[in-house]
């Protein structure tokens, strides 16, 4: 039993712990409210200096004292980079929209009949065949019978553009917040493994550190990567084919894989375009089939590519991030593999470091 005074003195002390601990909670909720706009500007920055750093490293040498001078020569690279082909890639389309809107306005654009052997086609050969000679014959009347759906889709258009532009803002933002973290890099990585060895122990906190590193970069790699190469697999395909604006079309391809959209988004239009214009034959159908093809081929590329370089399976990185960029979006496709690759190694770590049976077999005889 205890005395009264020690009851007294244990219950003030568990208030002050309740209290104290309440006041922490408040602060870190209030922490949160004011930093959650910026939540998402300084992920993405985090990841770029993660991405980039190395560069930063290779192109330091031996010029110690220059890394702010280095990380801005980099960041000023890398909005020409991504800001000439988004200027071009705008004007295109914009003109493109100028051109088509001006040829409906005058009467002028007509959709050629289908052949006959259309209505030939299996399953949806007849509907395709009516379909596309109302589009020949009475244009607009297919368009006003549609226009719930063409609104709509106009809308969904709009929105998407203004949530690109959004995002492209937050892009250019993040790089500069990523080139004031490069700057102090060596410090960054410091303050990185004290704040692990203190979550996970002094002994996990520089592997922790060293692993999420290797994880964003191995990711970050594997998703421009491979946006490259469909870039190269289908923009060979519209120069060989004589699509009209074949350069454009294929920067397209490659911001639409580094935003891990679907590379059909543009295969698919242009596939329809070549056989209206073109015609069923056997060019078009080999155009057809290896363009739609070659915007799958991330879904095989991925596992090949993204867990390069990582001390984790590459089924633990690929898991991580399908399932963040599902949960997610495009940050969880970094954020998702981090955590289940820190959270693999952390529980095999917690399933090796056991006693041993000899040890556990002398405890008990003793």
């Amino acid at each position: 039993m205890l005395s009264p005074i020690t009851e007294r003195t244990l219950s003030r002390e568990l208030l002050d712990i309740l209290i104290r601990a309440g006041l922490v909670a408040v602060l870190a909720v209030l922490c949160f409210r004011v930093f959650v706009p910026f939540l998402d500007l300084m992920v993405w920055a985090v990841i770029l200096a993660v991405t980039l750093y190395p560069l930063q490293v290779r192109l330091r040498g031996r010029r110690a004292g220059k890394d702010g001078l280095i990380a801005t020569l980099i960041i000023l690279v890398a909005f020409v980079v991504i800001l000439v082909p988004t200027y071009l890639l705008g004007v295109a389309v914009a003109g493109s929209v100028e051109r088509a809107t001006a040829v409906f306005r005058s009467g002028s654009f007509q959709i050629p009949p289908p052949a006959e052997s259309v209505a030939a086609w299996p399953l949806v050969g007849q509907r395709v065949f009516d379909f596309w000679t109302q589009a020949s014959t009475d244009l607009s009347g297919l368009a006003q019978e549609f226009a719930p759906q063409l609104k709509q889709a106009g809308l969904a258009v709009l929105g998407t553009v203004t949530g690109l532009g959004t995002a492209l803002l937050v892009f250019f933002l993040s790089l500069i917040v990523a080139g004031i973290f490069m700057a102090h890099g060596e410090k960054g990585y410091q303050s990185a493994v004290q704040i692990a060895s203190r979550i996970s122990g002094p002994e996990n906190g520089r592997q922790i550190a060293d692993l999420c590193t290797a994880t964003i970069r191995a990711v970050a790699q594997g998703v421009v990567g491979i946006a490259f190469i469909q870039m190269l697999l289908i923009g060979i395909a519209f120069v060989v084919m004589g699509i009209p604006g074949a350069g454009l079309l294929a920067l397209a391809v490659l911001l639409i894989g580094i935003m891990q959209l679907p590379a059909t988004l543009i295969t698919v239009p242009v596939i329809i375009f070549v056989i209206v214009t073109s015609g069923i034959s056997a060019a078009t159908i080999a155009f057809s089939v290896y363009v739609f093809v070659a915007g799958l081929a991330d879904n095989v590329l991925k596992p090949l590519l993204l867990g390069r370089g990582v001390a984790v399976p590459m089924p633990v990185v690929l898991i991580g991030a399908l399932g963040g960029m599902v949960t997610g979006g495009l940050i969880g496709l970094f954020i998702g593999p981090v955590m289940l690759a820190v959270a693999y190694k952390l529980f095999w770590r917690w399933v090796k470091d056991q006693p041993e049976p000899d040890l556990l077999t002398e405890q008990k005889h003793s």
